[in-house]
């Protein structure tokens, strides 16, 4: 006599309430605009810090990401 295959349950992912993942959505959104700004706008008018320390070590990935920055 041939035995049932075993059931399965379907498997319920773990919720995270929104108090545990607020401050990392906060901190990667602050992250992010950071390298956002500093990759696209850390130049000329706008810039936070004196000379082209930040533009030169920016200025490749500036390109990759469709910047303009001469």
């Amino acid at each position: 006599m041939a035995q049932a295959p075993p059931v399965r349950s379907a498997s319920i992912p773990a919720q995270i309430p929104l108090r545990d993942i607020l401050p990392w959505a906060v901190f990667a959104l602050v992250i992010g605009m950071l390298l956002i700004y500093f990759v696209g706008a850390e130049q000329g008018a706008t810039s936070l810090f004196g000379g082209n320390i930040i533009h030169e070590f920016t200025h490749d990935g500036r390109h990759l990401l469709g910047f303009p920055c001469h």
